[in-house]
């Protein structure tokens, strides 16, 4: 009577070689450059809101105040964007994610 044993149904599942996973520091290129991606669409929409709001105001609009109102929606729009507030990032990084180069 001959037997074939196959030597990976003995080892535990633990020990058994599993997919290759991309590497973590790819993960985490992946996930700051989404995280970029969605900030940028966050300042864009602050910039078409703020065309909607009027002009006329108590204080009058000179180079620095649309300098400081730029600065100040880049600022917010990069908490934001941290935060996972509208979600965008993680749906683009876990579609992204399929892509990225598998290691060993």
């Amino acid at each position: 009577m001959k037997m074939n044993l196959d030597p990976t149904a003995l080892l535990p599942a633990a020990s058994q070689p599993t997919a290759a996973q991309p590497s973590p520091k790819d993960q985490a290129a992946l996930k700051k450059t989404c995280q970029d991606f969605e900030a940028i669409f966050i300042q864009s929409m602050f910039k078409a809101m703020r065309k909607t709001v009027g002009q006329d105001g108590l204080f009058a609009k000179n180079n620095a105040t649309a300098i400081f109102e730029d600065m100040l929606d880049q600022n917010i729009a990069a908490d934001m964007a941290k935060k996972q507030s509208l979600g965008l990032a993680d749906q683009i990084y876990h579609q992204m994610e399929k892509n990225l180069p598998k290691g060993k």
